[in-house]
């Protein structure tokens, strides 16, 4: 590597940084909060009696687990102005990746409330407690710890799709590395470099996730 490549390199690192911890880790912690609080209500619907909104939640999970989140995003940023709907590229991307975890979480706490078995609702009951209440003080805590890996790794991988938000112009980390490469034409040297920092973030969050799972594992063994 050069001189002039490494400078490029070196004068990179700051501004990537900046964009990483300022705009994809906020996105990413604002999308997954909203989307798990979206899981959890589509999951419970989807298991309820209730016919009508079980039938809308499941077209919302088939919807957004058969389209591409590139293409949500682009409908959402670009597609809903031709309607009068014209959104920040922030909220453009919060509203879809929240959708999109919504969905595909929905899923891993619906199998894990599944995951319990029977006899701790009856267990429940029979001490007097409604079918709410069972559900808030029995199963759901159960179920969390189930379903702390699958989420984990959905989290995760979250950070990596937020790159996407590129596409509608939010400057996340992978957005100021397009930036950078404009004006320095050193693609592979900035999108290598980006991908340092999304590597560096997803290590970071590994190795919380398993000292999570550890954390859990003791609490459950006692």
């Amino acid at each position: 590597m050069d001189d002039r490549k490494i400078q490029i390199f070196l004068d990179s690192l700051l501004p990537l940084f900046k964009a990483g911890v300022a705009f994809t880790i906020p996105l990413t912690l604002v999308s997954f909060a909203l989307g798990l609080t979206l899981a959890v209500i589509t999951a419970l619907v989807r298991l309820s009696s209730w016919r009508i909104p079980k039938l809308i939640a499941g077209f919302y999970v088939w919807v957004i687990r058969g389209t591409p989140l590139l293409l949500q995003l682009f409908i959402i940023f670009y597609g809903l102005p031709t309607v009068g709907i014209v959104l920040d590229p922030f909220i453009a991307a919060v509203i879809g990746f929240t959708l999109s975890v919504g969905a595909y979480s929905s899923e891993i706490v619906r199998a894990a409330i599944l995951s319990i078995h029977k006899g701790q609702w009856e267990a429940a009951f029979s001490v007097g407690m409604s079918r709410g209440q069972a559900l808030r003080r029995v199963i759901l805590p159960q179920a969390a710890r189930v379903s702390v890996p699958p989420l984990s790794n959905s989290f995760i991988s979250l950070v990596k799709d937020t790159s996407l938000a590129a596409s509608i112009t939010y400057v996340e980390m992978f957005r100021k590395a397009q930036q950078i490469t404009a004006t320095t034409y050193e693609p592979l040297l900035l999108y290598c470099e980006a991908g340092l920092f999304y590597l560096l973030f997803c290590s970071v969050l590994s190795a919380l996730q398993k000292y999570l799972e550890k954390r859990l594992d003791r609490y459950s063994a006692s």
